[in-house]
């Protein structure tokens, strides 16, 4: 059957004064591109990355009630630790699973059944104190939603900050939002839970209830964000030498490998070691200090580890800017300052845990705030760099993967501490830190960084 030919007054694809023309929403290479309505005045990636702090909230909401609940609930510190840990047993699969789901159907269904995962895990959360054992699995779909939620939605938020969704957008800049965004859950949903816990009536149940109000809130928002991902393309036997509209945020002058798809020998080499501390920071001030230290807090210890779990991401928010500025010196200058920021802010917590003193604890939390901030930045920075565009759902999940590696600290502090005394165990933990930067260090000048 023969089509008819269009009318060239009234068919929008022709020019009435020069023929057929291609489509504005369209370019021959990268396929659908955006038009004068998704400029940076848009700011899309702000509608999808309160979907990165709906995840951040969702993780650290429990973080603040775990003295609630050995007081409530008679949970031991053991347990409410494990508890604590059980989200990163969900959360790799989640990672693992839903970088590839990202790069095959998109990002936008996978970021969306992320939520509504995040959002069951919850309400079971919520039913914890009538029954003590949804905690287990509450805990492990959280972790499974942030996984997947954390992958897709950091790649679908680096790119609506890369042109053609927003092409002013400067080198690195994009890749260091999702980390914002991040921090912001993780600061105000330890925060809120805290404060309600502590004087709200049926403190373990209303306190989960702005996470439920958030991520209805986030999936509003982020229904219009246009989606970035093109199923299939990582299934393309050339997609490796396809270059989407995206790579324009990638840094070029670090002269990575990203062009050619051969990015594991410099993360491997450069950003593995770098990953494990972004969360084994955090979590070692804000679950463990507040424990060693809450003799001191007569009654207030709810509100005080609320107050750490959000001076803690808090500090990684204040940071963005030294961040951007460091990683315009040097390749590697933001990975040795925030390891560095690390392994000062461990020393700090084992002079705070042998002295007792409460207030220098909540230094520390600062202090090893700013290391997690500079951490993350680099990696999220350094993966964008390398990855190429079919395979950065891929890499950015195994960057999250080994970074959540670090919220097993706490359990193993817990541990070991039967034997080693605290502070001990934090200024060792401080020596492995500048022993990371020294393996960073030497292995950058081998590949000659």
């Amino acid at each position: 059957m023969s089509t008819p030919a269009a009318d060239p007054r009234t068919d929008p694809h022709t020019d009435v004064r020069t023929g057929p023309r291609a489509d504005s929403r369209t370019d021959p290479r990268t396929g659908p591109r955006a038009d004068s309505r998704t400029g940076p005045h848009h700011r899309h990636w702000l509608r999808a990355g309160w979907m990165m702090t709906a995840s951040g909230w969702s993780a650290n909401q429990f973080s603040a009630l775990l003295g609630a609940y050995r007081d409530d609930l008679g949970l031991t510190t053991a347990t409410t630790t494990a508890l604590f840990a059980v989200y990163v047993l969900g959360l790799i699969p989640g990672l693992l699973l839903g970088g590839p789901l990202a790069d095959r159907r998109g990002r936008r269904p996978v970021v969306y059944s992320a939520l509504a995962t995040a959002a069951v895990a919850t309400c079971l959360l919520m039913a914890g104190p009538a029954a003590a054992w949804l905690l287990w699995p509450g805990r492990f779909l959280t972790g499974l939603g942030a996984g997947a939620l954390l992958t897709a939605g950091s790649v679908w938020i680096k790119e609506l900050s890369s042109a053609p969704y927003d092409p002013a957008t400067a080198p690195g800049t994009a890749a260091r939002r999702s980390g914002l965004f991040l921090s912001a859950g993780f600061a105000s949903g330890g925060l809120a839970a805290a404060l309600i816990a502590q004087w709200a009536p049926h403190p373990m149940v209303t306190a989960y209830v702005p996470h439920l109000v958030l991520s209805a809130a986030a999936a509003v928002a982020a229904a219009r964000a246009p989606e970035t991902g093109r199923a299939g393309l990582a299934l393309r036997p050339d997609a490796g030498e396809t270059h989407s509209a995206a790579d324009a945020d990638r840094p070029a002058a670090h002269g990575t490998p990203a062009a050619h798809g051969t990015s594991a020998t410099p993360f491997r080499r450069l950003v593995a070691p770098v990953a494990p501390w972004v969360f084994a920071a955090p979590t070692i001030a804000f679950v463990t200090l507040p424990g060693l230290v809450g003799d001191r807090l007569d009654g207030w210890q709810t509100v005080y580890a609320g107050v750490a779990t959000a001076v803690t991401p808090g500090a990684g928010l204040l940071v963005a800017p030294l961040a951007r500025r460091l990683a315009a010196r040097h390749r590697l200058a933001t990975a040795a300052a925030g390891l560095a920021a690390v392994a000062l802010g461990l020393l700090v917590a084992a002079g705070a845990v042998a002295a007792g003193q409460p207030v220098v604890a909540l230094i520390a939390a600062v202090v090893l705030g700013g290391g997690y901030g500079l951490c993350v930045a680099y990696g999220l920075t350094e993966v964008a760099a390398q990855a190429p565009p079919h395979r950065l759902a891929r890499l950015t999940a195994r960057f999250w993967t080994l970074a959540y590696l670090g919220f097993f600290a706490p359990y193993v502090i817990t541990l070991v501490s039967a034997a080693v005394p605290p502070a001990v165990i934090l200024t060792a933990a401080a020596v492995l830190a500048l022993l990371t930067l020294g393996a960073v260090g030497r292995a950058a000048r081998r590949d000659g960084v």
